[in-house]
C-alpha cells in the first residue's frame, strides 16, 4: 500500500507549512479534516479541494458537497474521491480553500511516496509542523 506525503503550506506564507502522510486508498474528506486538525480550524465551514499543475492552476473540483454556484463541470465528491485516484504525476498539486468568506488557501504538494508503512502511525495525520 503506498503512503503518500503531502507538504501543505499556508498560500500567503510557504515557510507555515505541514507535511501530511496519508493511504493512497484513503479519501480527500480524510485529507481535508487532516489539514484542518493540523492548523486547528474547526470543522464549520465549506471546502474544496482543486486538482493543479506546476503553476498552481485550478483544475478538477474535489469538494465536500456540492454547492450554490456554477460548475462548468460538476465536481467530484471528497468522501467519495480516493487520493491516488487524483494522482497524475510524481509531483501532484492540489489546491485546498477552506472557509469561502475569509479565503484560506492552502498549496498542497505531493513530496514523497513511500510503499512501507510505518506500524506505529495511525493514517492520515501531520507527521510535521
Amino acid at each position: 500500500m503506498a503512503i503518500l506525503k503531502f507538504r501543505v503550506y499556508f498560500e500567503i506564507d510557504e515557510s507555515v507549512y505541514r507535511d501530511v502522510v496519508i493511504r493512497h486508498t484513503q479519501s480527500f474528506r480524510d485529507l481535508h479534516e487532516t489539514i484542518l486538525k493540523g492548523y486547528e480550524f474547526d470543522n464549520k465551514h465549506k471546502a474544496t479541494f482543486y486538482r493543479s499543475n506546476d503553476h498552481w492552476q485550478q483544475g478538477r473540483e474535489i469538494s465536500l458537497e456540492h454547492y450554490e454556484k456554477d460548475y462548468k463541470v460538476p465536481p467530484l465528491l471528497m468522501a467519495d474521491t480516493t487520493i491516488g485516484s487524483e494522482i497524475r504525476d510524481p509531483n501532484q498539486r492540489f489546491i485546498y480553500q477552506y472557509d469561502f468568506n475569509k479565503n484560506w488557501t492552502f498549496l498542497v504538494e505531493l513530496i514523497n511516496v513511500s510503499k512501507e508503512e510505518n506500524p506505529k502511525t495511525l493514517y492520515p495525520s501531520v507527521s510535521r509542523t
